[in-house]
């Protein structure tokens, strides 16, 4: 009976990741500082599956690996709520909502040599974002900001990074090493008592030639996908080199594949989809996305008994707080430039404030937000063509 009992609870448990992530693939705009936010906001404060800081050991374990950060937290919650096949089902879930829509306008601009135009949509999503963001921001940022120490360490991020141009795995590797060996300093010197220190089916039917093609399409994709650390201008980068500089993609082609990357909802790293397809047809947009995404799930799987131990370890726990307070840093960089993107009038700009306090105040789901932004801006484009 027992046993039973048990295969129920994980099945529901399966259903429940299976659920979730499947509606945030669909809903997901902003990239990976808004996933993050709308995670924060359903998993944390809505479902309680985990707490504050066990979140924000999550958000700086993935950004210490490569590959797309949210899906790495999605894989991340998955594990945490229904073990091994929930890590797989999360992000399973999470990806395959973006990829049958960008492999839908992947055909639709080789059909007819142009993109569909997405920005009336956008125009209200993006401000319901920024609320979204800014709610995760402060509610997140009030358990990472443990005292003066990480309060300075967070401001001195932003600095760096967005004045002196370091890269987001610099900031945040030198912001966790910075945090360790101040914490720890202090807490040995003062024990000793010193001075304190401050502080496949359609591929099998293919050529040898097709496959080998296909093949070297997938590893290609693999290895970005293992070594790409930082934003989409990073992403956009690694495909400039490997496939404008080798001649598989014109800029523009290049251009509107991270276009449709950003105007579809979950991950960013869906342009592989776009590329594949372009490159491959549907084999290709299959291998390619498999290859871009597979690292993150193996990254996870290695690095997510360890987070516990990094927490409860003083030097590590350091590490991981000053990782923390790091990318919350960048997070807040990135949500300003989003911001200045987003807000072009004063309906935005109200959109939104309403948005952020609605999410605030009264506890609305940021899927309905999302949801009524998307509305608003179809209803802007009614109105004005």
């Amino acid at each position: 009976m027992g046993g039973s009992e048990i295969k129920v609870e994980e099945r529901s448990r399966l259903k429940e990741v299976a659920t979730q992530f499947l509606r945030l693939g669909l809903v997901a705009f902003g990239g990976p500082a808004a996933h993050i936010g709308m995670m924060q906001d359903e998993f944390v404060r809505r479902r309680g599956w985990l707490d504050d800081q066990e979140f924000l050991d999550y958000v700086g374990a993935t950004n210490l690996i490569p590959g797309p950060n949210s899906t790495e937290m999605a894989i991340h919650l998955g594990y945490l709520r229904a073990g091994w096949r929930g890590l797989v089902l999360a992000g399973i879930c999470f990806i395959t909502p973006a990829f049958l829509l960008v492999l839908f306008l992947a055909w639709a601009y080789v059909q007819y040599g142009s993109t569909p135009q997405g920005e009336w949509i956008l125009y209200g999503i993006k401000p319901v974002v920024i609320g979204v963001i800014v709610y995760a921001l402060w509610t997140l940022g009030k358990k990472a900001v443990k005292g003066p120490l990480t309060a300075i360490l967070g401001i001195l991020a932003v600095l760096v990074y967005f004045f002196l141009g370091w890269s987001e795995i610099a900031v945040i590797l030198v912001g966790g090493i910075l945090l360790t060996v101040l914490q720890n300093g202090y807490r040995i010197f003062k024990e000793k008592g010193y001075f304190s220190i401050i502080g496949f089916p359609l591929i099998a039917q293919a050529s040898e030639e097709t496959i080998n093609y296909l093949f070297n399409l997938f590893l290609t994709f693999l290895k970005i996908g293992a070594v790409l650390y930082g934003s989409g201008y990073v992403l956009f980068a690694f495909l400039y080199g490997d496939f404008v500089e080798t001649g598989w993609l014109t800029e523009q082609q290049l251009v509107d594949a991270v276009a449709i990357g950003q105007i579809t909802p979950g991950p960013v790293f869906t342009t592989a989809t776009f590329i594949g397809y372009l490159l491959g047809g549907v084999p290709g947009a299959i291998v390619a996305t498999i290859g871009i995404f597979l690292p993150s799930f193996i990254f996870v799987a290695i690095s997510n008994p360890l987070i516990p131990r990094m927490r409860a370890s003083k030097w590590l726990g350091g590490f991981l707080d000053g990782v923390i307070v790091s990318a919350l840093a960048l997070m807040a960089v990135v949500s300003l430039r989003l911001g200045v993107a987003a807000i072009v009038d004063l309906p935005s700009a109200l959109l939104a404030i309403v948005s952020a306090i609605l999410i605030i105040k009264l506890r609305v789901s940021a899927t309905w937000l999302v949801l009524a932004g998307a509305g608003i801006g179809l209803l802007r484009y009614f109105l004005l063509f």
